[in-house]
């Protein structure tokens, strides 16, 4: 995380899923998932892609990513989770097992020490 300058604590928003951008409300499926950067994050810059895991078991969506991609860069290694307030990231009672409907496309992503 170091070099990325990144430090626990530190945040951006990133669109929730590369391939459902700017849409409402977005589906987000049980497995991987591949979302954006919105803003510039330590060293990684807007676009760069997030690469991590979906559970949608709970009330609540739990996003954890592993990995980070900058624009033509190799790929680096992060502890980051996803994180809104006012149940934000609460799932839409019309969702069904192994999905989660939610309201909004965007979210907050959070530099984390470890999954918890």
């Amino acid at each position: 995380m170091r070099a990325l300058q990144l430090r626990i604590g530190d945040s951006a928003w990133i669109e929730l899923d590369a391939n459902q951008i700017k849409s409402t409300p977005i589906t987000l499926y049980d497995g991987p998932i591949e979302s954006l950067l919105k803003e510039e994050f330590g060293t990684l810059e807007t676009t760069t892609r997030l690469y991590g895991q979906v559970w949608t078991g709970g009330p609540q969506v739990v996003i954890r990513y592993y990995e980070a991609q900058p624009p033509a860069s190799e790929k680096f290694p992060i502890c980051a989770v996803v994180r809104l307030s006012e149940n934000n990231l609460r799932k839409r009672p019309e969702s069904k097992p192994g999905t989660a409907i939610l309201e909004f496309p965007i979210a907050s992503v959070d530099v984390v020490d470890a999954f918890r």
